[in-house]
Parts: structure tokens; C-alpha cells; sequence
């Protein structure tokens, strides 16, 4: 894998960011808040990636669309009252990441968030430097859908050859599948090795600082 890649694009929650458990314990309160029934903890893992109103859609099928914008809303809010520093992110991530740019290596964010949290929480871990650009579930299509990793491709001029997703999630596996372009499952957040083994990435790793000194 050494000098395959120009491009790497990571997810953020639960790939560079530890927030798999905290966006758990968000959905199961709001999902009590406004008196749904609450879904287990890996129904909500399996919902980490989508956008918020394909999450709501998938844990809570039955509800009408006014309830489900409820209990995002109430999600949302108990989501941002956590306040967010540079140890939310994975051990060893801020450094990985200047390593890979000091390297030469352009990288980016393609995420389920809105854009408003995740520029929120790259700049409280400190990390909104460090990418070239990046894409959010509220400014183009849901993954699975390729289109924001051919955004981000089509904006940096790099091919899709050039170009690495790594994400924790089937989503984002899924997503790099339609998009064309080789993958990194990691471990640390929503699904296992076993799951993510499914969409073929190049291989899983626990952390995605394992990643220095293969790629």
C-alpha cells in the first residue's frame, strides 16, 4: 500500500473522533424523552454515518415524521451539551494526521454529521487544519451514496485511484464500494472487523493510527 494513495478521506465519529457511545446514550435518551421505544445499543451503532433524518427513518420505522423530527431535535440537544476538547479524539490521531500532511498526503472529511457539528468539533479538538476540504450529510446525499466522496475527489482534482476512505462504519465501506475507490475498515467505533469484512476493504485495522507506516 506504500505510495498507492494521494487522497485519504476519513469518516469522523467513531473513526477519528471517539463519540460512538455518546451519540448511543443521545439517541436512547431522546428516544425516552419522547416516549418511543428505545432501540438497543447496536441498532444505534448500525445508524452511525447516515444523515440524521435516514438514521431517525431506520431506528424508528413506525413513528410519523413529526415525531422523528422530535427526537432529533432532542438528540441534537443533548448531543452539544457535552463540550468537546482535543482528547475526544482517538489516541494518537491529531499527530497521525500532521504526520500524513507532512508526508504530502491531502486529506479530507466525509461525514453523516450536519456541517454546523462538524466544523464545531474540528475546531474544539483542534483539528480543522489538517484537511483540505470536506463533506457533510447536510450539503450532498446520505451515504451510502458515492456523490460526496466524487465531490471531494472532483474539488482536490485526484483520482479515484489515488484516493483511500477510512471509516468505521458499513456506511462508509458501502459508500467507498459505489464511489469506485479502495477502503479501510477501522474497529474503534461501529462495527467489527467480522461486518466490515463484507464490503472488501484493503484490510481492518483496530485504530486508524495503524494506518502509519503502511499506507
Amino acid at each position: 500500500m506504500k505510495n498507492r494513495f494521494d487522497l485519504i478521506i476519513f469518516d469522523w465519529d467513531g473513526t477519528l473522533m471517539d463519540s460512538v457511545d455518546w451519540i448511543v446514550h443521545c439517541i436512547q435518551q431522546a428516544a425516552m424523552n419522547c416516549e418511543c421505544a428505545v432501540p438497543d445499543v447496536q441498532a444505534v451503532r448500525d445508524i452511525v454515518g447516515l444523515s440524521i433524518e435516514n438514521a431517525m427513518k431506520q431506528l424508528f420505522p413506525d413513528e410519523e415524521s413529526d415525531i422523528r423530527q422530535k427526537i432529533a431535535a432532542d438528540y441534537a440537544k443533548t448531543f452539544f451539551t457535552k463540550k468537546i476538547g482535543p482528547d475526544d479524539l482517538f489516541p494518537g490521531v491529531h499527530d497521525m494526521l500532521t504526520q500524513f500532511r507532512s508526508q504530502g498526503y491531502r486529506l479530507a472529511v466525509a461525514t453523516g454529521k450536519k456541517s454546523t457539528g462538524l466544523h464545531a468539533a474540528m475546531n474544539a479538538t483542534g483539528a480543522a487544519g489538517l484537511f483540505c476540504t470536506t463533506r457533510c450529510a447536510d450539503q450532498t446525499a446520505s451515504k451510502p451514496n458515492p456523490l460526496m466522496l466524487d465531490e471531494i475527489m472532483a474539488e482536490l482534482g485526484v483520482d479515484k485511484q489515488r484516493t483511500l476512505m477510512v471509516g468505521d462504519s458499513v456506511h462508509d465501506l458501502q459508500m467507498a464500494l459505489n464511489a469506485q475507490i479502495a477502503s479501510v475498515g477501522v474497529t474503534c467505533g461501529a462495527h467489527s472487523a467480522a461486518t466490515l469484512q463484507k464490503y472488501n476493504p484493503l484490510l481492518c485495522v483496530n485504530y486508524p493510527t495503524d494506518l502509519i507506516g503502511i499506507i
